[in-house]
């Protein structure tokens, strides 16, 4: 894929660019290795500072850098300003709260034998970070402001499509204030990554994207022995049970499907429903998903934009196009929308079995699947029924029934009578395909430290 800005609500390409060389990139890493040895040595009130000040920046610059988000990948520009501003929340969660994360842990110093013994957390050096375009800036920020405080730098390989978003966020941290070295993007194709991967002077990644990119970097790394963190995406389930608010349910549904333009990992992509309010719930959910604007996603009133790629919507239609012809019933949307850009309507599809594609896949697009259970037994093994394991909701308000769900659901996150949402205060991360390893909270800043074991006779 080149290296361009296409804006996905028209096709046209924008801006290409010229992908960084092999000389480039050795000298990004020999830069960013060379200012790790000087940078890990700041004081935490230092870094906190850069970091306040880069939010301070990116509050700033909101109106415009929210523009270049949505010509790039397509999202809401009302999305986009709201992604902005929470990347300099990220980053000041991190300013105010990192050097107590990172404090030493008194140990037993006696249960060991020893007149002192602690933990003390300690940076790994250069870490390659490998993200997808679907929030352009909130998943490198995940990343970065944790990395950063913690006295770790970065080489962000963004994804192709989002290029002036990922130089954006390097040149807003310079601007921060941080060291030259600190944070780099590299224009790079996936070609490229193994080598970076694989140079001594690369202590660890992380990856954001799809299942086999994840698989060829894990494979890389524990060639290696290099740490990584994998995010996977999902393909999270939303429960409903009578006990319900129902309308409530059906109203927060529809932003949890179609956020983003239905392309999140954490996004609810298969509404399990309990038979005795099935059809209420379907008649609302189906109303106000038809109710929806699709549209030029600089205009204020559009609800819904283009996907980010032709190629993604190529894989919605084909999904779609599969359950239709395997017996799905489709209750609105399910056709391409005629006219320039990569738009794919609203939809909803029922009667969805396993011989689909859909019911074990993830549909990166605003398309959702409705299915009908007897049970709560019933509800649990349709919502594990998918190697993936990110994110899960659950509407119920029997106390019994919340710890079934909260203790039976096989995700990194529950969420009980509301949506799956990304919190700076919250660890974020999944299991089973979904990958491994946490973002955000205490958790995230911890994953790219020496937990260093400390015994004093």
């Amino acid at each position: 894929m080149a290296i361009a800005t296409i804006n996905p609500a028209t096709g046209e390409t924008i801006k290409t660019f010229t992908p960084a060389t092999a000389d480039e990139i050795t000298d990004a890493i020999e830069r960013a290795s060379t200012t790790f040895e000087s940078y890990r040595t700041t004081a935490f009130e230092q870094r906190a500072g850069w970091l306040r000040a880069t939010a301070d920046l990116l509050e700033a610059e909101a109106d415009d850098v929210a523009k270049t988000m949505t010509l790039e990948m397509g999202k809401t520009l009302e999305s986009a300003k709201a992604e902005v501003l929470k990347c300099a929340k990220g980053f000041r969660y991190y300013a105010d709260h990192g050097e107590q994360m990172l404090a030493d842990e008194k140990a037993d110093a006696e249960a060991v034998g020893a007149s002192a013994a602690y933990v003390r957390y300690q940076p790994l050096g250069v870490v390659l970070a490998i993200m997808p375009w679907n929030f352009p800036l909130w998943q490198a920020v995940r990343f970065a402001a944790p990395a950063l405080m913690a006295g770790n730098v970065g080489l962000l390989k963004h994804a192709s499509n989002v290029p002036q978003c990922a130089l954006y966020l390097a040149d807003v941290i310079r601007r921060g204030g941080f060291p030259e070295g600190c944070f780099q993007t590299l224009l790079i194709g996936s070609k490229e990554v193994e080598a970076i991967l694989r140079d001594p002077r690369v202590a660890a990644a992380t990856l954001t994207g799809s299942e086999p990119a994840g698989r060829s970097v894990a494979a890389i790394a524990g060639d290696e022995v290099k740490h990584t963190v994998l995010e996977l995406g999902g393909s999270d389930p939303f429960v409903v049970m009578p006990s319900a608010d129902i309308a409530k349910a059906a109203e927060v549904a529809v932003t949890a499907r179609v956020q983003n333009n239905g392309q999140s990992c954490i996004a609810a992509k298969r509404f399990i429903v309990h038979t005795d309010v099935y059809d209420e719930f379907t008649t609302e959910f189906v109303d106000r998903m038809k109710k929806l604007t699709v549209g030029d996603p600089m205009d204020p009133d559009t609800d819904v934009g283009p996907l980010a790629t032709e190629q993604g919507r190529t894989d919605v239609e084909v999904l779609v196009a599969n359950a239709v012809g395997a017996g799905a019933t489709v209750l609105t949307g399910g056709e391409p929308i005629d006219q320039p850009g990569w738009f794919y309507p609203p939809t909803v599809i029922g009667d969805i079995t396993p011989e689909m594609d859909m019911y074990t896949a993830e549909v990166f697009g605003p398309v959702a699947s409705l299915y009908r259970v007897g049970d709560i037994d019933e509800a649990l093994q349709v919502a594990n029924a998918t190697s993936f394991g990110l994110g899960s909701n659950a509407w119920t308000t029997d106390a019994d029934e919340q710890e079934r769900f909260i203790n039976g659901l096989e995700a990194g996150q529950v969420f009980i009578n509301g949506m799956t949402v990304s919190y700076p205060e919250l660890p974020f991360g999944g299991i089973k395909r979904s990958g491994y390893g946490r973002e955000l909270s205490e958790h995230g800043i911890r994953e790219f430290c020496n937990v260093k074991t400390v015994w004093v006779g």
